[in-house]
């Protein structure tokens, strides 16, 4: 695998330069989306470039501690030995890093995500868990200084969330997030529990990525649209006007609901543009399983029943079943510190396609 690394990585490099090349290229600037393509290849590569270069000038300095540390000064030896250690440390470290890097993108990760978080098994501490889910991802999406808008929510018992769907903006959000797909489990003392038993329950998260018209073509014929009145907290045309709206896509039979927005077109809009996410998703995910019939895929989105990660607050306990990764700092991750399984899953990704 390392040979794979070094030859991305070389091609990396060479590609840096040559879109830096064509940046400075008088012709490029005629053409806007080829100047705004070749800017964002440039802002990624920009990090192999750095990382790169620090692996080199650590390759390069450990080479000489090696030859230091078979010197004939004991003490000079020793102190060369210690940098030996630390350097290949970093080295490890920096070609772990650059790993995901040299992976070809797909073009979907740098769309918008659209995040569904629905209340599994488990009553209302499946609700109430649904709720921390959500806060969760808001926190983080907060610390990356990205933009969170809500598309629709249903509030559960307690306080607790039935259905939320926001839709995340910033640099690579579905790259980043496309993971997250699948079960999540918790095991807590519920609030309502007198007897201090665990109780399990479970919510389902769906990361899909935004769609756009000439993804999926909808045909007028292949839907069905219902009006009715909105229900719960909104503006003055709640339950007075017949604003809300329901899409049903006949072929694949998907419900697509929304309520939240004042119009009825502002809501029909938002109920689209779901139904665009989650039809690409279908068949994102139907070419994924055929994938998977052919090789085993350590982070695979094809399942979304799948079971991906335990929550247990007694033990303080995170682990993501798919990487083997476990925290025991459940206060941090439930406030937004979920970097360490987004990292490990990317490097896992990268890792299973560079020997594939």
């Amino acid at each position: 695998m390392l040979s794979h690394l070094r030859d991305r990585m070389t091609e990396a490099l060479e590609r840096a330069t040559e879109v830096e090349q064509l940046l400075a290229d008088p012709e490029t600037t005629k053409d806007a989306a080829r100047l705004a393509d070749l800017g964002r290849e440039h802002h990624r590569l920009a990090e192999v470039v750095a990382k790169a270069n620090r692996l080199a000038k650590a390759e390069q300095e450990l080479a000489d501690a090696r030859e230091m540390a078979s010197g004939d000064d004991a003490d000079f030896a020793a102190e060369a030995r210690a940098e030996v250690t630390r350097l290949e440390a970093e080295c490890a470290a920096l070609e772990k890093a650059l790993l995901p890097l040299l992976i070809p993108r797909d073009p979907l990760d740098d769309r918008p995500a659209i995040v569904e978080i629905r209340a599994g098994t488990g009553g209302d501490e499946a609700g109430l868990f649904a709720a921390d889910l959500q806060r969760m991802y808001s926190r983080y999406i907060e610390r990356r200084g990205w933009r969170m808008e809500m598309i629709s929510f249903s509030e559960g018992a307690l306080g607790g969330v039935k259905e939320a769907v926001f839709k995340v903006s910033g640099d690579g959000a579905f790259g980043v997030l496309r993971w997250e797909s699948g079960v999540h489990r918790v095991q807590r003392v519920p609030a309502t529990e007198t007897q201090g038993r665990i109780h399990t329950s479970a919510a389902t998260v769906a990361v899909l990525p935004e769609a756009e018209e000439v993804d999926v073509r909808i045909e007028d014929k292949d839907l069905r649209i219902d009006v009715f009145r909105s229900s719960g907290p909104g503006g003055q045309s709640v339950n007075t006007t017949d604003s809300a709206v329901r899409i049903t896509h006949i072929p694949t039979g998907i419900v697509v609901s929304q309520q939240d927005q004042k119009s009825q077109l502002q809501n029909k809009q938002k109920a689209m543009d779901v139904l665009r996410s989650r039809l690409l998703d279908l068949r994102l995910s139907e070419q994924e399983a055929e994938r998977s019939r052919l090789r085993k895929s350590q982070v695979s989105t094809g399942d979304r029943s799948a079971k991906i990660r335990t929550y247990n607050f007694p033990q303080s306990r995170v682990t993501d079943h798919r990487v083997g990764v476990t925290l025991y700092d459940i206060d941090g991750i439930m406030n937004g510190d979920i970097t360490p399984f987004i990292d490990a899953l990317a490097l896992a990704n990268a890792e299973e396609r560079l020997s594939g």
